[in-house]
């Protein structure tokens, strides 16, 4: 009896602040939920409430009065674009630097884990010089490539961990057969190591999603803005105009699609994630 008190003792020490932090966390979303539904009378009224009736209008205007269509779109093709090509381009890297043994083969892997330790601020100003010389400056498609590259040492770090588990007699086999080395890279390596290509294409579309500050920098005029840019831009007009209602439905609209995302892959994405350490 003791045993099983203390037990339980135990586990309420351990699950009792989770919950309570689980609370702090959720509270905040759950009020911005209701905030969309409420006209700004209400939201100043009885900010804290149930909304007297559930009106979409708030959404409408976010949708009609903001252009938030038009943001959407362009979060969605930089999403998508710099997910493919972070692939595109860490997939033959990972391959390279796990199986092909060259010279400084152990020295260029090393430089790209240490890029991960680098913040990415310290490479902003460069990069708008950069971009601004290719004519890519305030161009979506400018900073797809930005994030895909950003994202670069992360997504080669998780697949190396996944192909260095492959039988190498497998790509032996493939090759004694005839099958080029691209053949074998994208014929047996990669379908082998689906679940860490889902594990970081899920984690960097959530990231290119979300992010905002690259955004704000290479970004200029109002047609390219993304998402975040577009929230931005309803927040500070909300200080003047009072549209607290249509924020908050802005915000609902940006954060729906990643909580479902997150939902539908938790458990590859955790899964994932355990096997790439287990198996790096």
């Amino acid at each position: 009896m003791k045993r099983t008190v203390g037990e339980m003792l135990v586990r309420s020490g351990i699950r009792l602040p989770l919950i309570l932090w689980s609370l702090a966390v959720l509270y905040p979303i759950f009020w911005m939920f209701l905030g969309s539904f409420k006209t700004n009378a209400e939201i100043y009224a009885n900010p804290w409430g149930i909304p007297e009736s559930f009106s979409f209008q708030n959404f409408v205007s976010a949708w009609t009065d903001y252009s938030l269509d038009s943001s959407i779109f362009n979060s969605l093709i930089v999403t998508v674009v710099g997910a493919i090509l972070c692939l595109v381009l860490a997939i033959p890297t990972a391959y390279a630097l796990e199986r092909v043994r060259f010279k400084g083969s152990h020295l260029l892997f090393t430089l790209y884990i240490s890029a991960m330790m680098i913040p990415m601020v310290l490479g902003w100003i460069p990069l708008f010089f950069l971009l601004a010389q290719f004519n890519l400056l305030d161009n979506i498609f400018g900073l797809s490539i930005v994030y895909a590259i950003s994202q670069l040492p992360f997504t080669i770090f998780v697949l190396t961990s996944f192909m260095g588990t492959i039988p190498k007699s497998l790509e032996e086999s493939a090759a004694m057969d005839g099958m080029s080395p691209y053949g074998i890279l994208w014929k047996i390596v990669a379908p082998l190591t689906t679940s860490g290509i889902m594990t970081v294409t899920i984690m960097n579309a959530i990231q290119f999603w979300n992010e905002y500050f690259m955004a704000l920098i290479f970004l200029q005029s109002e047609g390219n803005y993304t998402l975040a840019l577009a929230i931005d831009f309803i927040s500070n007009e909300a200080q003047y105009t009072n549209a607290w209602g249509v924020l908050f439905a802005s915000l609902v609209i940006a954060i729906v699609p990643v909580i479902i995302l997150y939902s539908i892959f938790q458990r590859r994405i955790a899964q994932g994630m355990t096997e790439g350490a287990l198996k790096g």
